[in-house]
């Protein structure tokens, strides 16, 4: 469930911060109005506690997989609320990239896709493999938090057998198997940016 909301997370995070880098106004193709509207909406999904988010969202989860609770409905709210988290952090990672870089690239007649993927996401690598290492982390709490709604998982276990169950030892395991996993995940990302970084 995990993987796969940060697989669509990220996917659609890209595309968004692509947008925004794009429309800014030192882009390479600025316009206040398309940036301003992505920047509001970004920030309007960001804001929204993701508890209230899974709520909000469940007619449109019904809409797309036919259910509105359990593991595979999850992962539509879980793709909604961490892809505007994933677009500012990209879109930060891209305003890293040195302009001299950009300015270069533009000399050799390069187009704005070029520059866009074959100059700015080369360079900005290392800070968006980070990026989504983070997200990943946070989608797996977001996962978590699901289960208190009937999003599956985890979260689920730990709140229908250890908490309402009165099983104590159900709701601790969960919890450790939810810090192995966050620390084996945030070891694999820190290795792979230290190969991407040198």
């Amino acid at each position: 469930m995990s993987l796969t909301a940060t697989f669509f997370a990220v996917l659609t995070g890209f595309f968004i911060s692509v947008a925004l880098i794009m429309t800014d106004k030192n882009g390479l193709s600025p316009n206040r109005y398309i940036y301003g509207a992505l920047d509001i909406i970004v920030n309007t999904f960001r804001s929204f506690p993701f508890i209230i988010l899974i709520i909000i969202l469940f007619p449109f989860t019904k809409i797309i997989v036919g259910k509105m609770t359990g593991t595979t409905a999850s992962i539509v709210p879980l793709t909604i609320g961490a892809a505007p988290f994933v677009a500012r952090i990209f879109e930060n990672a891209f305003k890293e990239v040195h302009y001299g870089i950009i300015e270069a690239a533009k000399s050799f007649g390069a187009s704005k896709l070029q520059i866009i993927f074959k100059v700015m996401l080369p360079e900005a690598m290392p800070s968006i493999v980070s990026a989504i290492t983070l997200t990943l982390i946070v989608i797996i709490g977001f996962s978590a938090m699901a289960g208190a709604v009937g999003g599956g998982g985890l979260g689920q276990v730990a709140i229908q057998y250890g908490y309402n169950g009165f099983q104590a030892d159900v709701l601790f395991v969960t919890v450790v198997i939810l810090i192995v996993i966050v620390q084996l995940f945030q070891a694999l990302g820190n290795m792979i940016y230290k190969i991407i970084k040198h």
